[in-house]
């Protein structure tokens, strides 16, 4: 009798176990279409990488930071998180507008720029006073304002994006360099934009070479200079060279030298960014900031040229939202009317 109970014993340890082992896997077991999930969210989560893009929005001027923004969002399956920089007086506008429009569905954040970070070191100029503007000088501020990006693009507001913009944040900068910019020189089509309108692209059109201060930088006068109004930076590089006060430092000494803001290039916040940078920036893919629209109102690219390039600059006086200017129905495709009807384009029949 006793071998018989002990077996019945055995046989009902056995069951209970297997119950029981039955019962943990019910409990711990994750379904396979859910493990599927987590992995695509984790791998949603690496490829949607945020691109931060800032980008200024100056009174009289917003339509420009608007259709700017349009074309970058419409361009692009990118995560982009917009940075829209303003003065406290013009932040509440700006942040109507997009709110308001079909503009309401991107990322963005505004952040306000105090101007007092400018006292005492920007000398008056009466040639072009609209580039003393404050949020001109945004683009030396990057790391106080975008504080958790490691990568960050900067962009005028006088531009329209026709590419995606995933191409140029994935500008290669090399190992020890803070930014990189497009060089004035190179770009052979727009060589000859350049000399029709008698446009510097060389250092002599920016610093005054007859300062000793300048001369003893070292840096031969006919050295192609480059355009500060399309940056892709680096901020860990930025902040650990010191860039912004570097550039302040210029500024200041500026303000007592006169060393370039009556110049040729009237590029009072390029110049200290030629000094700064000097030999020490990486390249942008030419076709990603094809320039000078704006400096003539009658020399105007090719329609296949533009067609083809990735980002449109209007740097110069003559703006796309006002009148005259050249190839605005490129520009006008991207702009979104003022809700409140403040900002209106200027244009013959107007």
């Amino acid at each position: 009798i006793l071998p018989f109970v002990s077996v019945n014993q055995i046989l009902l340890v056995l069951l209970v176990l297997t119950v029981c082992a039955i019962l943990y896997n019910k409990v711990h077991q994750v379904p396979s279409a859910l493990k599927n999930e987590t992995v695509d969210l984790e791998s949603n989560e690496e490829m949607e990488e945020e691109i931060p893009v800032v980008i200024c929005a100056a009174a009289g001027r917003m339509g420009a930071a608007i259709a700017a923004i349009s074309s970058i969002y419409s361009n692009t399956e990118a995560n982009v998180l917009f940075y829209i920089v303003g003065l406290k007086t013009t932040i509440p506008h700006i942040r109507k507008w997009i709110e308001n429009s079909k503009l309401k569905e991107i990322k963005f954040r505004v952040v306000e720029f105090n101007p007092m970070v400018l006292k005492g070191k920007i000398r008056q100029d009466a040639s072009r006073p609209e580039l003393l503007q404050p949020l001109n000088f945004v683009r030396f501020y990057l790391p106080l304002l975008i504080q958790k990006h490691e990568k960050v693009i900067y962009l005028d507001d006088d531009i329209i994006v026709q590419g995606d913009i995933q191409e140029l944040y994935d500008t290669n900068l090399a190992p020890g360099h803070a930014a990189a910019f497009s060089d004035d020189c190179d770009l052979p089509s727009t060589h000859e934009i350049v000399r029709s309108v008698g446009m510097q692209n060389t250092y002599m059109g920016f610093l005054d070479y007859r300062k000793q201060a300048i001369r003893d930088l070292g840096i031969s006068p006919s050295t192609c200079s480059f355009n500060p109004g399309v940056i892709v930076a680096n901020m860990t590089e930025w902040k650990h060279q010191r860039i912004t006060k570097q550039l302040e430092k210029w500024m200041q000494r500026n303000v007592e030298e006169n060393l370039y803001s009556s110049t040729l290039g009237g590029g009072v916040a390029t110049s200290p960014m030629l000094i700064v940078f000097h030999g020490k920036y990486s390249t942008i893919n030419p076709m990603w900031h094809i320039r000078h629209l704006g400096w003539s109102p009658d020399t105007r690219y090719s329609e296949h040229f533009l067609q083809e390039a990735k980002l449109l600059h209007w740097n110069g006086r003559y703006k796309p939202w006002d009148y005259p200017s050249v190839h605005t129905d490129l520009w006008e495709n991207w702009f979104i009317p003022d809700p409140s009807g403040k900002f209106k384009l200027t244009r013959p029949d107007s």
